[in-house]
């Protein structure tokens, strides 16, 4: 498939924008953690109190969690409850189906597997995902044993590839890429080389870059990034 290229001068105001379009219809969205997502969180906030949506049949899923509990600082769903969730308020719930990483690595995955599987799985309409400086999406690292993974729809990952170092729960790479828009979103120049490996022209599938591992299996995927991000990509590739 090809990979599209949205580079912009917001991109978290782009994200926002396609959440609003995903939740307008009562989709089901899978949510990513990151600063980056968590402004762009807050934008999405903004726009359903002015354009007046009703969430309560919109479904959010995580792609990722740390194995911390729900008030940990390092907790994706705290950052998700503090930026989301919380301001909404009562009156505007979505369903939030969260990963109990405080359950473990194995038994938080087993948890989330039978939810996915009570909801169907579920067709995520939009799946939001951050890049790591190594390439790493959700908590699918460089070279592990989760890229095989091909049976189960999510995982425990016991080592981390990355800080910080606590075990993770993680969708698998055939979760993510059935998701109908998958859209990587990336900021600043941290990133360009991790957008370059797993994106750029000429490049092929590598388990040492995990989100290139998306491109053959993925319906659609978007690169939402600014220019710095964007920077080691040829302008007529974008």
């Amino acid at each position: 498939m090809t990979v599209t290229f949205e580079v912009v001068d917001d991109p978290v105001r782009a994200c926002a924008a396609l959440m609003v379009g995903a939740a307008v219809g009562g989709g089901n969205i899978v949510l990513t953690g990151g600063s980056t997502p968590r402004a762009a969180y807050e934008q999405f906030v903004e726009a359903v109190g002015t354009v007046g949506i009703n969430l309560r049949r919109t479904t959010f899923w995580v792609g990722d969690e740390r194995c911390v509990d729900p008030d940990d600082d390092r907790s994706n769903y705290k950052m998700i409850r503090e930026s989301l969730l919380d301001p909404l308020g009562e009156g505007n719930q979505p369903v939030m189906q969260r990963m109990q990483g405080e359950l473990g690595p194995q038994a938080g995955a087993e948890g989330y597997q039978r939810a996915l599987m009570q909801a169907g799985p579920p067709k995520f309409d939009l799946v939001l995902l951050g890049i790591g400086p190594d390439g790493h999406c959700a908590s699918l690292f460089p070279n592990q044993d989760s890229l095989h993974e091909r049976s189960r729809l999510v995982l425990g990952v016991p080592e981390a590839g990355l800080a910080p170092f606590v075990p993770r729960i993680s969708l698998t790479l055939p979760t993510l890429a059935a998701g109908r828009h998958v859209v990587f979103l990336a900021t600043g120049d941290s990133k360009a080389d991790a957008i370059a490996d797993a994106f750029g022209p000429g490049t092929d599938p590598d388990p040492a870059t995990p989100a290139s591992l998306l491109v053959p299996e993925a319906k659609l995927i978007t690169v939402l990034c600014d220019a710095a991000a964007a920077a080691h990509i040829p302008s007529g590739a974008r």
